[in-house]
């Protein structure tokens, strides 16, 4: 059997659900608005040795992120050389964001118009939130007795540092030598450059990144000093044994600034710019300042590197704006190819 419904009581039915759906419409907008939760994924290509300081900074950065915004962020990593990181991006890894070991690597990427020309003056201090230097790291007891770069030199000793090439902190551990090697002879470059090569001739095999020299050093058994990022110290005494090595702070050394750069055409193709600048902001908080001091990276933030000042030994630390000239002439001079460290490197 068939209803038939009269047309006005249609008319009125129908009324009334448009009537209903409108005051749930504007209901619905009068209530606060609802987020769905975004996952979000970021890459960070870094240096060779800061795989324990960004595994602590991107967890700590995950729960504030959270917190202030209800979505969830994970940081993946890449690490190596830096200059052969540096390459990576050029060549077309998506990394949202660059955290080399100097300002050099990323002026390389720059140029090719994957990040802006004044990314330096885009946080503080130069975009550098922590620093370091170049120290010795020895057997236990020091046998080769070792306490300056002039013992480093000396017959018979074997020292394992990185290729410069391709390392960034191999090519500080470079310059630290070097500008030592300028103060010790009134800035004569040619007696310099003869202390260089002396020294490149103590070097049985080169790593392509930091970390490989320092597993070259302390897991291979290789070599008699290890040419080391200070970061490097207390990953090697927590991984290898506390009593087999001893740190030693020459007189002289550089001060290594590792900067950090927002990668711009990436994050504005990926929508990822905002959480990529706030990543990189949170380097510079106080939480973030406290992980750096507790990963041995020198912090920028004088609260924090008071708090930890003491697990730094004061040395004399040039810059390589100073003695150099800045990255882009020492890099000219001395690692593009044909210059000095090509000149008088003799493969093994």
């Amino acid at each position: 059997m068939t209803m038939t419904i009269p047309s006005r009581t249609r008319r009125t039915f129908n009324a009334l659900a448009v009537a209903a759906a409108t005051v749930l419409t504007a209901s619905a907008a009068l209530l606060p608005a609802v987020a769905q939760a975004k996952d979000i994924t970021l890459l960070n290509v870094s240096y060779d040795p800061t795989r324990e300081l960004y595994q602590a900074i991107d967890a700590s950065f995950a729960k504030y992120w959270k917190a202030k915004t209800g979505d969830d962020v994970s940081i993946k990593a890449s690490h190596g050389g830096s200059g052969k990181q540096a390459r990576s991006v050029i060549d077309g890894l998506e990394a949202d964001v660059v955290t080399l070991a100097l300002a050099y690597d990323i002026d390389a990427i720059a140029e090719k118009g994957l990040i802006a020309p004044n990314w330096q003056s885009r946080l503080k201090f130069n975009s550098t939130p922590y620093s370091s230097t170049i120290v010795f790291i020895v057997r236990k007891g020091n046998p080769k007795n070792i306490k300056t770069w002039d013992d480093v030199v000396k017959p018979g000793n074997a020292v394992i540092t990185a290729n410069p090439k391709t390392s960034g902190g191999a090519r500080w551990a470079y310059l630290a030598a070097y500008g030592y090697a300028l103060k010790k002879f009134n800035n004569d470059d040619a007696k310099a450059r003869a202390f260089i090569g002396k020294l490149y001739e103590h070097v049985p095999v080169l790593d392509s990144g930091a970390r490989g020299a320092t597993v070259s050093f302390a897991e291979r058994g290789l070599g008699d000093v290890l040419l080391s990022w200070e970061s490097e110290v207390g990953l090697v005494k927590k991984e290898f044994g506390e009593d087999k090595f001893d740190v030693i702070y020459p007189a002289t050394s550089i001060l290594a600034e590792p900067p950090v750069a927002v990668v711009d055409k990436v994050v504005d193709k990926r929508g990822t710019r905002a959480v990529a600048q706030a990543y990189l902001e949170y380097l510079y908080s106080p939480e973030g300042q406290d992980i750096i001091g507790k990963y041995f990276y020198r912090p920028t933030d004088p609260k924090a590197a008071a708090k930890y000042a003491k697990q730094f030994q004061k040395i004399d630390l040039f810059t390589i704006d100073k003695v150099f000239g800045g990255w882009t002439k020492a890099q000219k001079t001395h690692f593009s190819d044909g210059g000095v460290f090509d000149q008088i490197y003799t493969k093994k």
